[in-house]
């Protein structure tokens, strides 16, 4: 339920192989590299976009050694600015490392270790690997930050909703409440010292599906660094870590209008940093009175948080800024902007509140490039 949005660009994409299924590549991505990415291709596609990278990038740019491959549900894609001569082995790499994740992060595979500590909740902890722990860890901390906003227990409602077009299901609020009683971050038994995790009443579960894409693009990060490539972009699953340059300046990292998938309504620059945006657009049906159902859910109220229509959090790690833009997006952009003012953890946010109109911490409102003019402060078109 808490994971953040993406779409991904079909045109933008290339598998290693060039076939990935266009099943997995729909619409565009909710935070998007703003610049051309070539992978192995037909010179017909090469002609098709090179209008369009030309504008992107202002004038011509080295082409990019991109890759991609689907894990996580998601697909995840790495760009390689000016490739040293082992890069496609170092991209391999991390993306092996984001497969092992998955197997050790995944609440779906019965054997990892968060279906372990939820298959015995209320009954005893758990020791977990340091992977298992870090990703926690940290859930704990946004948890605590956000008072429950984020809280990594939310996954008691499982099975509740069901937002595939073919078989939605909304629940009912009988079907709800006893759910809700199990959702509590403070039941949550974690010690650092001996690395275990223990969930105090049984049918309780953690779910990482807010924070895990995150951790693995920190994690396949460290190995592109580690392996000599400096200057990189990974994209996956509405997450987006940029590090170093491309052509010579900043990776440009675009934000999705709401309800515009054709547009980017502003743009942020960085040479290391993480965004991760969550919006009500991805996973969303509308019943017959026309109302909108997505899977960003309240765990106050077990329903759709009402009170965003976008967030996006940058930070210097991924496994912060999956995390704080599910919470932002809860608790609403004035609750969200004095959360990321106390917390100790430096965080920025852009948010587009309900009223359509767009909320900034201090120092994005300095760095930030608005590719569309607002009205009084609200984003044009943002209300259909």
């Amino acid at each position: 339920m808490h994971e953040s949005a993406s779409r991904v660009d079909a045109r933008q994409v290339r598998d290693e192989s060039c076939a990935v299924s266009k099943g997995l590549l729909r619409a565009t991505a909710a935070i998007a590299l703003i610049t051309s990415a070539v992978g192995c291709e037909s010179t017909d596609e090469k002609a098709e976009r090179a209008p369009a990278a030309k504008a992107a990038n202002e004038g011509s740019a080295p082409p990019l050694l991109s890759r991609t491959r689907p894990m996580m549900g998601t697909v995840f894609q790495i760009q390689v600015s000016e490739p040293p001569p082992n890069a496609e082995v170092v991209i391999r790499r991390a993306f092996e490392e984001i497969e092992r994740l998955e197997d050790v992060l995944s609440e779906w595979r019965d054997d990892s270790e968060i279906s372990t500590i939820n298959a015995l909740a209320g009954r005893r902890q758990v020791k977990v690997g340091d992977d298992a722990f870090r990703v926690i860890d940290a859930g704990m901390d946004v948890s605590r930050w956000s008072r429950g906003a984020f809280d990594l227990s939310w996954a008691a409602l499982w099975g509740l909703y069901d937002f595939r077009p073919e078989s939605v299901k909304i629940p009912s609020e009988s079907e709800i409440k006893p759910r809700l009683a199990l959702i509590d971050y403070k039941k949550i038994k974690v010690s650092k010292q001996y690395r275990t995790v223990y969930l105090r009443k049984r049918g309780m579960a953690i779910g990482t599906g807010g924070i895990a894409k995150g951790y693995a693009l920190d994690r396949a990060g460290a190995i592109l660094r580690g392996g000599g490539v400096e200057n990189y972009m990974i994209f996956g699953g509405g997450q987006v870590q940029v590090h170093g340059v491309r052509d010579g300046r900043p990776w440009r990292v675009g934000i999705q209008h709401p309800r515009d998938p054709d547009v980017y309504f502003a743009a942020l620059e960085s040479t290391g940093a993480s965004f991760s945006t969550s919006g009500d657009y991805e996973h969303a049906v509308f019943d017959g009175a026309g109302q909108r159902w997505h899977h960003i859910i309240d765990p106050s109220t077990g329903r759709p948080a009402a009170q965003s229509l976008s967030v996006t959090v940058m930070t210097a790690e991924g496994i912060y800024a999956d995390a704080l833009s599910t919470a932002a997006f809860v608790l609403g952009p004035e609750k969200a902007l004095k959360m990321l003012s106390r917390i100790a953890y430096p965080a920025e946010g852009v948010i587009v509140g309900a009223d359509c109109k767009v909320y900034m911490t201090p120092k994005t409102k300095k760095r930030i490039r608005f590719n569309v003019d607002l009205v009084d402060g609200r984003l044009p078109g943002c209300n259909l």
